[in-house]
């Protein structure tokens, strides 16, 4: 099996070095060049061949965001990660990159004096995205979904569909890697009058998810804030979870409101969507709907078992869609998904379900269920 190779560039020698040696530590991968600006990087493209690159967004002669605009234009498939600082600058910055084309982010250690460390975090978040956006050279990459479900994770009843369901009355999603992008094609095509707030679990750190709530604001019809503690639900209202903190909603007398928390990551994430989708299933039952978009790891896995078990429906997105089809991947191999579609059809079937458990309400005791 060929190793992975691997294009660094990055205008500080410190970062170049230590985001080589932890790259150097895997031996699937092979860092084949470095570069201290785009403009070499990109010379450096075609005498290397790389298999992914990892780039800087603030560099001197050409910065990240200009240099993945040249990559995407002649590598349109080369995956590239870009390097960010942990600032509302570095979340702007790399907002844009992901929207240019990036495959996914990584955040700089904040003390780079601090090697060990350093090193170890790379090692611990660049290294499985590079294997998984290069999984067909990777034989740890290639296996997203395990061959056996664990029987825990199985619905103890997988309740029957009755030919009336209940209207919905939540939608909450679920997504990570290339995350940013699905969401913002989803905000596109649900209308402003969607009768059901919106609850979002995005795997971004702190300061990066409130930048990205405010596009997916201007993006879409739907409103859209960071959740807040406390904060009343409101219908046709989307809530994306802060960075570094879980989400969950409960039910406060006749209102919903969002409550925050700092309990352990679970799956490695704060926030983390297992966390809300379980408080959805037990605030709303069958009125929930679940969709797992893209996105590294099974997040979303058990709190889709909660949404399913309590007569919730899930959807989820399709592999030939995702960047990476790990956590609706782990949904649909086992079971748990109503239906599995492509991103563009998402949107439209979010408003479809939501608005025929009305219908379906109103309608005859007879009407179909929803497929």
């Amino acid at each position: 099996m060929p190793k992975i190779r691997v294009l660094v560039v990055d205008d500080a020698v410190v970062m170049r070095r230590m985001i080589s040696e932890a790259l150097g530590r895997d031996p699937d991968i092979e860092v084949v060049g470095a570069a201290a600006h785009g403009r070499i990087a990109l010379a450096k493209i075609p005498q290397v061949n790389p298999d992914a690159v990892t780039l800087d967004i603030e560099m001197p002669e050409m910065d990240g965001i200009t240099t993945l605009k040249e990559i995407r234009k002649l590598y349109p498939k080369l995956p590239v990660i870009m390097f960010s600082t942990l600032s509302m600058r570095g979340a702007v910055a790399t907002l844009d990159a992901l929207a240019a084309g990036a495959s996914d982010y990584v955040t700089k250690p904040a003390n780079v004096g601090s090697i060990v460390e350093g090193l170890e975090r790379l090692e611990h978040e660049l290294v499985p995205k590079i294997k998984l956006l290069c999984k067909h050279l990777s034989p740890v990459g290639a296996v997203l979904v395990p061959a056996r479900f664990p029987a825990d994770i199985v619905p103890k009843a997988r309740p029957v569909i009755p030919s009336v369901r209940a209207p919905l009355e939540v939608v909450c999603i679920g997504t990570s890697t290339g995350g940013p992008n699905a969401l913002a094609r989803i905000f596109e095509s649900i209308p402003k009058s969607l009768p059901v707030p919106v609850l979002i679990v995005q795997h971004m750190p702190v300061l990066f998810t409130r930048m990205l709530a405010e596009r997916l604001d201007k993006a879409g019809s739907v409103r859209c804030f960071e959740g807040e503690e406390g904060q009343v639900v409101e219908a046709g209202v989307a809530y994306v979870a802060p960075g570094g903190k879980h989400m969950e909603v409960r039910r406060d007398n006749q209102k919903l409101r969002i409550h925050l928390n700092e309990a352990p990551p679970e799956n490695s994430c704060r926030p983390a969507v297992d966390v809300l989708f379980r408080s959805v299933a037990s605030a709303f039952g069958s009125g929930a709907l679940a969709v797992v978009m893209t996105g590294m790891g099974q997040d979303g896995l058990y709190g889709c078992r909660h949404i399913r078990e309590s007569g919730g429906q899930v959807l989820a997105q399709d592999e030939a869609s995702s960047v990476v089809w790990g956590m609706p991947g782990y949904v649909v191999q086992h079971g748990l998904a109503d239906r599995v579609l492509p991103l563009d059809q998402i949107g439209a079937e979010i408003d479809r379900r939501v608005a025929f458990g009305r219908k379906a309400n109103r309608a005859e005791p007879q009407a179909a269920a929803v497929p």
